[in-house]
């Protein structure tokens, strides 16, 4: 082999098909008068078949585009005669190499075969050094689903949740050094309001058994108290400012509204959080009491997720003293400014940053803001963990709060960290509510939508007595539903949370996903083969077009996952998913298993098993749970039969 710059012992460890890439810039090279590696870094996947596998476009190599044409033509009519691909076809100025069907199989399968759940991924990409493993892994923060305690788990921490997990999984399978942050709400003068709450409707008993939900109503109780005095209180202000406009005697107005503040729920709430801020232990020990309560029952929703975190850290985990002396630094540093007595950022002097507008870093009574807190945990997090990168995922609201906090950790001088940041934003998720009301909590959610499953199934009495597990069906198809749904599209844009079409089992759904998946695994069961039987298949006699075409896409899988570390996109995985299990459908009568000849029975069942652990994996990958044997059943039967 020429040298390309590639190891060609890495190739069998991430993509079989880098072995036709190598190949083919090895043999090109000398045609084109280029380098291997050059020609190599630019050999990429086409979209459709009929267009080859891999696809060269003359231009990227620095040929003048007067010339593309011709020098297509001629590489092509010189590129050598080779065992693995077949001769390039000219399209204008691309060269569109296939991959001879044969070759192509006999390394395809068996490698899926050996690898198993790893096909797919390469630890090497996570390597510091890929060249000196000794040095590490290189290290990842994805801090995702963040809710606010007492509050409502709204649309926006649902989506970060999914598509935080997924980045997890994803960065791990590319041999990162994975920590799953949570950096919950949990810090604030709405504690102080908790807990005078508890103090006045708590119940042990419904915290104990649910405290999220419990210390949620008890939420809602004392703002129907506190809203009132507000909307008081704020009358008065304007009464104030009109007695001071039109020079009359402001003094009643202000004892007033001095009285008020005084007796008011939110002025116990601030008493409460001082406590608090000052250490009082008996405070704490009331906030640590509900912070740990919810965590465990987090805890057990997001497992139904198949998700875990590392750390549950959070806005209280910011010591002051980190604040404070991230406030000094803006200040010594000319940063920040003062602002009527607040604390601002100016981003809008310099051209460069001035749609960031002015940042509020601290307030005048020189509370801490979210933005102060961040900038002061991004720099602990970077001295505690030495991270290479950290996401945070995030809705695109949220677009200038992180733009700001990274300029402004540069502007500290803190740019290796800021450049180590990405934030991971999404659209919304429209009309998103359950059958009772506004959407309160992730249990919510998944209750209202394995609740819309279960009657889907049960509109054939006949075909719902056949399920061993009912309930447990329709909760595994239902969280796969509804984080189907959500990776549906691209991340930024907005989609309608529809009940209807994430529970259906036609088109592109969840439950589709899950009947392909639960469908190889029962033609496995039913074929009655061994792995040894599949590994000593006869794979020359898999010749049908529908066989080489869904190799095809089989030896793409470790791209897609390459790939959708650029993007970020788990549409990226799903998209491929989907076009690989429409292949399968299209498969099953042409390449049949049971009643097959021994030979040919092999053959098939071992293309057959390659594709459901692509499959499995892909899906894993999502964040899904594959379904095999207790729900195989049902979702036949609902698919063969649904319409």
């Amino acid at each position: 082999m020429a040298n390309t710059g590639h190891d060609p012992a890495a190739f069998e460890a991430s993509s079989p098909v880098d072995i036709y890439k190598s190949h083919i810039s090895e043999l090109l090279a000398p045609v084109a008068g280029k380098s291997a590696k050059e020609i190599y870094d630019r050999l990429t996947w086409t979209q459709t078949f009929d267009k080859g596998d891999l696809g060269l476009a003359v231009p990227s190599l620095r040929i003048p585009p007067k010339e593309a044409g011709d020098k297509a033509a001629e590489w092509g009519a010189n590129f050598p005669i080779s065992d693995l691909v077949e001769k390039p076809v000219v399209a204008g100025t691309f060269l569109q190499f296939f991959f001879k069907p044969q070759p192509l199989i006999a390394l395809i399968i068996p490698s899926i075969l050996k690898k198993k759940a790893v096909y797919g991924t390469n630890p090497n990409l996570g390597l510091r050094d890929e060249s000196d493993v000794s040095k590490g892994k290189k290290r990842i923060i994805v801090e995702f689903s963040s809710p606010n305690i007492a509050k409502p788990f709204h649309a926006g921490h649902l989506r970060s949740t999914i598509i935080g997990g997924f980045l997890s999984n994803l960065y791990e399978a590319a041999g990162w050094d994975v920590i799953r942050m949570n950096y919950l709400g949990d810090w604030g003068r709405q504690f102080g309001l908790l807990a005078y709450a508890f103090e006045l409707y708590g119940s042990e008993e419904k915290l104990q058994r649910d405290p999220i939900s419990h210390l949620f109503d008890i939420y809602v109780e004392i703002n129907k108290i506190s809203k009132p005095e507000e909307d008081e209180i704020k009358e008065k202000k304007q009464e104030l400012e009109q007695a001071l406009a039109d020079g009359r005697d402001a003094a009643p107005v202000e004892k007033d509204i001095e009285l008020l503040e005084s007796r008011s729920v939110n002025e116990k709430a601030r008493q409460y959080f001082k406590r608090m801020e000052d250490g009082d232990e008996a405070a704490l020990a009331t906030w640590k009491r509900f912070r740990d309560l919810s965590i465990e029952r987090y805890k057990k929703t997001y497992a139904r997720l198949n998700i875990h975190y590392d750390y549950y850290s959070g806005e209280s985990q910011v010591e002051m003293e980190r604040m404070d002396r991230a406030a000094k630094q803006l200040e010594e540093s000319g940063v920040s400014e003062d602002s009527k007595g607040a604390v601002i950022v100016d981003l809008t002097k310099n051209p460069k940053t001035k749609k960031l507008g002015k940042a509020l870093v601290r307030k005048r009574d020189g509370s801490s803001l979210y933005l102060t807190r961040d900038i002061g945990e991004a720099v602990k997090r970077h001295e505690l963990y030495e991270f290479d990168k950290m996401l945070y995922v995030a809705a695109s609201q949220q677009d200038l709060h992180f733009a700001q906090l990274f300029k402004i950790l540069e502007l500290m001088g803190h740019r290796d960290i800021a450049e180590k940041c990405l934030h991971i934003n999404f659209g919304m998720v429209l009309g998103m509510s359950t059958r009772k009301g506004t959407v309160k909590f992730l249990d919510d959610i998944l209750r209202d939508v394995g609740e819309k499953m279960h009657e889907v199934m049960m509109k054939n009495q006949t075909k719902y007595e056949q399920v061993e597990n009912p309930e447990q069906t329709a909760d595994t198809l239902g969280i796969t539903a509804v984080m189907v749904q959500d990776m549906t599209g691209k991340r930024i844009n907005n989609y309608e949370f529809s009940l209807e079409r994430m529970t259906s089992f036609e088109g592109d759904t969840g439950p589709y996903l899950q009947y392909a998946h639960a469908r190889l695994c029962s033609i496995t069961r039913k074929a009655g083969l061994t792995a040894e039987d599949m590994e000593a298949a006869d794979l020359s006699i898999l010749h049908e077009p529908h066989a080489v075409n869904l190799v095809r896409a089989l030896s793409s899988w470790p791209d897609v996952v390459q790939n959708t570390l650029k993007t970020q996109e788990p549409v990226t995985v799903l998209s491929y998913l989907f076009k690989m299990t429409h292949m399968l459908s299209s498969s099953y009568d042409v390449l049949k298993v049971v009643g097959s000849e021994p030979e040919i029975k092999k053959a098939r069942m071992a293309l057959y098993e390659a594709a459901r652990q692509v499959l499995n994996n892909g899906m894993k990958l999502l964040g899904l749970n594959p379904v095999e044997r207790s729900v195989h059943c049902c979702l036949r039967v609902w698919y063969v039969y649904s319409g």
